[in-house]
């Protein structure tokens, strides 16, 4: 396009690759990438997964490429879109007078792939050569889940040849002019609850019902809500979303007709367990609240997260005080938080592998996931600035 600049072009032609779940254009994506890597004229490989899935995988010696190097990492797929509540295709990348770009994946994040890439591009233009190796990973699947993207990818022997020793990763868009910066997750427990309960007619006082039971798991889940939102809400901003523990049920089974009392209802609770959370002492909790509701109450996980790794925030850290350190000499103000999601950094702080996540989109609404997503153009650039700088201090960082 005319008068823009080439980063903002490739932003916008990524953007319109429909890597959207459930079937995610990913040879586009793979394509595109290959262009870029050709472009930047940097050895990339393609790994194939375990689960059929690839991951892109885009590197840039160091000076001492025995020491470990830095992983940028971002994932490819997007989640699905509402066309109806769109202003514009949430694939055009339309560009709007003021700059604003509305795509899918135009914060998650899709624009930091980009920065990424733009940010070596000027980095190598200028004849920089930094101490450690540089890698980008483009990741499939972490839209849903990460389980076959990856989860897989951290266990694979291509990682573990790539001797990675800092991770950066996805963050999100902070609507002051702050950057917020994470460093740990809470742990995801998706629970689908079983209560099986005597049928009968609906007239008639049954005994020991199906309703009966859940209701009692209900209430002792949703009290502990209550609890941590009271806690969440009374602090004055002292806690964010991450501190706490959240719970909501998502999902309720059961019942054939109004007037027939059911033999079963299941019940589905997403709970966001905060790291400071002792997980063991919480699923006894889980367990006798179940028992109290009926000895033949049952549960399983559909998914549990047991990931409360926390990478250090501690200027004694050399990875944390070069990234700390380059926001502060730049004067941009920032937050750490809890990630109060999830994203793919919890398989690469199981692994041990500090990760932070980090969007430099400040001044911006948060919209991933919702409806007409969209990111600046100046915020975009502004970001690649920002890589530029956090590249150079993390792939420096000395021997220790």
């Amino acid at each position: 396009m005319a008068g823009e600049d080439q980063a903002v072009t490739n932003f916008r032609e990524y953007l319109r690759i429909k890597t959207v779940q459930p079937n995610p254009d990913y040879d586009g994506a793979l394509a595109f990438l290959t262009k870029m890597a050709e472009e930047l004229d940097l050895s990339y490989q393609i790994i194939q997964l375990s689960t059929g899935r690839r991951v892109f995988v885009l590197s840039w010696p160091g000076k001492c490429p025995s020491l470990p190097s830095v992983l940028l990492n971002s994932h490819t797929d997007v989640v699905p879109v509402f066309m109806e509540h769109w202003k514009v295709d949430p694939f055009s990348a339309d560009k709007m007078d003021n700059g604003d770009i509305y795509a899918r994946g135009s914060q998650d994040m899709k624009c930091v792939g980009i920065q990424y890439i733009e940010a070596i591009r000027r980095l190598k233009n200028s004849g920089k050569r930094l101490l450690r190796t540089i890698h980008l990973s483009f990741v499939p699947d972490e839209e849903i889940g990460g389980h076959t993207g990856m989860a897989v990818f951290v266990k694979d022997e291509r990682f573990k040849q790539l001797n990675v020793g800092f991770v950066l990763d996805e963050g999100l868009a902070n609507p002051t002019d702050s950057y917020t910066v994470f460093y740990g997750e809470r742990s995801a427990w998706w629970l689908r609850v079983k209560c099986p309960g005597k049928p009968g007619h609906g007239s008639r006082f049954i005994q020991d019902t199906a309703a009966e039971k859940v209701h009692k798991v209900m209430t002792r889940l949703l009290e502990l809500r209550a609890k941590e939102e009271k806690k969440f809400m009374d602090c004055d901003s002292c806690l964010k979303l991450g501190d706490v523990t959240t719970v909501n049920l998502t999902k309720l089974e059961g019942g054939v007709q109004v007037n027939v009392v059911p033999n079963e209802f299941v019940a589905y609770f997403d709970i966001r367990l905060n790291p400071r959370e002792d997980l063991v002492a919480f699923e006894e909790q889980l367990k006798s609240w179940f028992a109290e509701a009926g000895k033949d109450v049952t549960y399983e996980f559909l998914q549990k997260g047991n990931c409360h790794q926390l990478t250090s925030t501690d200027k004694s850290d050399p990875w944390w005080n070069a990234f700390s350190s380059t926001l502060e000499n730049m004067n941009q103000a920032y937050e750490t938080e809890i990630f109060p999601a999830g994203t793919d950094s919890r398989f690469l702080r199981e692994i041990g592998l500090p990760a932070i996540g980090f969007s430099p989109m400040n001044n911006t609404p948060i919209l991933l996931h919702d409806h007409n997503e969209f990111l600046n153009e100046k915020v975009f650039l502004k970001g690649i600035k920002v890589y530029e700088q956090l590249i150079t201090s993390l792939g420096n960082v000395p021997k220790f």
